[in-house]
C-alpha cells in the first residue's frame, strides 16, 4: 500500500535522534538473539576456543571490535548462561552497547549493572590490553570480580580486583589481569 509505504518512510526519516538509536540497538540485539541456537549448539570448548579466535583476529588487525561485537556479546550471553544459569535480558544487552560507546547507561537497583559490564568488559578485554571496571566500594570490587570472574576465567580471562586492604604486589598482579575492578 503506497500510503502505508509513505507513512512509514516519513516517520523513519523524521525520528528523532533517541528513536534512530533505539532503532539502531534493536536491529543489533536482534543480530545478538539470532546466535543463540549457534552459540548454544558448541561444547564448552569449541566457546573457549571462540575466545581465542576472537582475541587473535583483534590484536592481529584482522578485524576490529566492531566486527567481533555481535559475536562477543552472544558468545559471553552463552558462557554466563552456563556458569552461572542466568541469561542477559534484551535491556542488558542494550546497556553493554552504550557502555561500549563510551556513553554512560543508568540502570536502577536490580536492573542487572553487574551483569550488563560484563559485555562490554569481555569484549574490550580481547584486545589483551586490560579493562578497569570502577565500582562504589571495595565490598563490590571483590563481589563482582569474583562472581563475574567465573564467566571471564570460563572463556580463558583473567579477572582481579584492587581493595584497599592490598600490598603493592597483590594490586601489581591484579592490575595485570585482563578485566581488574576497583573503586574510584
Amino acid at each position: 500500500n503506497l500510503q502505508d509505504n509513505t507513512e512509514f518512510m516519513l516517520e523513519t526519516f523524521f525520528q528523532n535522534p533517541t528513536q534512530q538509536t533505539l532503532v539502531k540497538y534493536d536491529q543489533i540485539v536482534t543480530k545478538i538473539n539470532n546466535l543463540d541456537a549457534t552459540f548454544s549448539s558448541l561444547s564448552d570448548e569449541q566457546l573457549q576456543d571462540h575466545t581465542r579466535l576472537l582475541r587473535t583476529s583483534l590484536q592481529t588487525g584482522e578485524k576490529t571490535t566492531d566486527q567481533i561485537l555481535i559475536e562477543s556479546f552472544a558468545l559471553i550471553r552463552e558462557a554466563t548462561s552456563r556458569v552461572l544459569g542466568i541469561r542477559h535480558f534484551d535491556v542488558q544487552l542494550i546497556g553493554g552497547l552504550i557502555l561500549n560507546e563510551g556513553k554512560i547507561a543508568e540502570m536502577k537497583t536490580g536492573e542487572g549493572k553487574t551483569l550488563t559490564i560484563t559485555l562490554a568488559a569481555y569484549l574490550n578485554a580481547l584486545h589483551g590490553k586490560g579493562v578497569h571496571i570502577v565500582t562504589v566500594n571495595d565490598y563490590l570490587a571483590k563481589r563482582d570480580s569474583q562472581e563475574m570472574g567465573e564467566i571471564y576465567n570460563f572463556l580463558g580471562l583473567t579477572s582481579g580486583y584492587i581493595n584497599n586492604d592490598q600490598d603493592d604486589t597483590q594490586r601489581k598482579q591484579n592490575y595485570n589481569c585482563d578485566i581488574t575492578y576497583a573503586t574510584n
